[in-house]
């Protein structure tokens, strides 16, 4: 299976690095030195990397052949694709790739049905379970275990408890309402804390990046 596992942002200095954004849990595994990946579009590679740096909270990549900015420039927004094997898992099994998510069912814990996850959406800080409804719509999940509790790839199913509003809009404005009700009286403090799952997120994704399908 191939899987994306970065794409190259821009040139750094003058000596042919690049900046990249990672989109793998084991940047180790697939980013290291001596890695041939493919690309998309495929006639800019096979790429080898030569070497790697982690500069400014950013990995820096050097490929074989590639000497200069110019050169480096030319590779800005291809994708690197690893080929990985569709029976690997990742070590930590709170961990997923995305082609493990894709088309399981989505339930809320009492079981109402929900729909089917459709794409996984990588934002810098957290991730998103794309949900695609009976009705055509699509609801956005954020891929944390308050909110994810399980995922039972056995099972094919995702079992989300979702708060007020994520699914329903007219529910967010029924608990907004009596937010502003109970403000003042002490009421409601506990809930309305801020406390959040943090990085007890499905996933440890290496710079906010998963493998994703090609």
């Amino acid at each position: 299976m191939q899987l994306v596992v970065a794409r190259i942002g821009r040139a750094h200095g003058i000596k042919g690095e690049v900046t990249v954004e990672v989109r793998t849990d084991e940047p180790e595994l697939r980013l290291g030195p001596g890695a041939v990946l493919a690309t998309e579009p495929a006639s800019a590679g096979p790429l080898t990397i030569e070497s790697g740096r982690v500069h400014s909270g950013r990995l820096l990549l050097r490929f074989e052949g590639v000497r200069d900015r110019t050169a480096a420039e030319a590779l800005r927004n291809i994708l690197l694709i690893a080929e990985v094997d569709p029976e690997e898992l990742p070590e930590d099994p709170e961990e997923f790739y995305d082609h493990q998510l894709i088309d399981l069912d989505v339930v809320t814990v009492d079981g109402t049905e929900v729909g089917r996850i459709s794409e996984i959406s990588h934002l810098p800080y957290q991730d998103l379970l794309v949900v695609k409804r009976p009705d055509g719509s699509e609801a956005m999940i954020p891929f944390v275990s308050e909110v994810v509790p399980e995922i039972d790839l056995e099972a094919q199913r995702a079992v989300i408890d979702p708060p007020p509003g994520l699914l329903d809009e007219a529910e967010a404005e029924i608990a907004g309402s009596r937010k502003d009700e109970t403000a003042g009286n002490g009421k409601g403090a506990v809930a309305d804390s801020g406390e959040t799952a943090g990085d007890d997120r499905k996933g440890d994704t290496g710079g906010g990046r998963e493998d994703e399908p090609s």
